[in-house]
């Protein structure tokens, strides 16, 4: 029986479809992660790597090919469905942190756990576990705009796992820092991943990052390869 979290088949993308200015983003992409696999994802800028992580997190739809997560095809679902997919098995993390400015480091990592029904004490015994983990516990009651943005991000590192998803899909999460920053948080993040077990798919352009998981591929012209770091 396979391990595989999330598993894309032939996944194709275009815009325009029909159009004389058509553009085709993913042609016929099959990738799969696996249960405690972190898996980088290298592309040049344009290449369509948000595209393919929009698409493996359910936030849009391939126009061929097919989705699953854990053994469930998530193709043909429907918007209820698939909600709950994201909000329960899928955690996001984007190159800029999006924390909420009115709320604590703490806060936010609560919140996405209240909304799935976990009781608020639970909640922040959960927030600040994280943030233990990552090394800015001591900074739990401070708002976003009183941190670094190392100390952003980790937060924003968090607040993907608060849920425990099974999958993480993450769109250049040290795109924003400074290199010896970068790694600090990259290794916060590693540890995080490595601690749960979930499945990564981790989208970026820096090759010294990608060298550090488990394997790497490469989008080109909308198609995918491995790659030998």
């Amino acid at each position: 029986m396979s391990n595989s979290t999330l598993t894309l088949n032939g996944i194709s993308k275009s815009y325009n479809k029909g159009k004389a200015n058509e553009v085709h983003v993913l042609h016929e992409v099959d990738v799969s992660v696996n249960a405690g696999e972190v898996v980088a994802l290298v592309a040049p800028s344009g290449a369509g790597k948000s595209t393919l992580l929009h698409i493996a997190g359910l936030l849009d739809v391939a126009d061929t090919g097919h989705v699953s997560i854990s053994g469930t095809d998530m193709t043909k679902l429907g918007d209820r469905k698939r909600t709950e997919a994201r909000r329960n098995d899928i955690g996001f993390i984007y190159q800029f942190h999006h924390l909420l400015p009115e709320f604590t480091a703490e806060e936010n990592i609560v919140l996405p756990q209240l909304t799935n029904a976990v009781s608020k004490s639970a909640a922040k015994i959960r927030a600040k576990e994280l943030l233990e983990t990552v090394g800015v516990g001591h900074r739990a009651s401070h708002r976003p705009a009183e941190l670094s943005g190392g100390e952003q991000q980790r937060v924003a590192y968090c607040r993907a796992l608060a849920n425990n998803p099974k999958l993480l899909l993450a769109d250049e999460p040290t795109g924003n820092l400074d290199p010896g920053t970068s790694d600090q948080v990259f290794d916060a993040l590693m540890e995080l991943v490595r601690g749960s077990g979930l499945a990564a798919l981790i989208a970026t352009h820096n090759l010294d990052l990608a060298a550090r998981m488990d394997r790497a591929v490469r989008l080109d012209a909308g198609r995918l390869s491995d790659v030998v770091l």
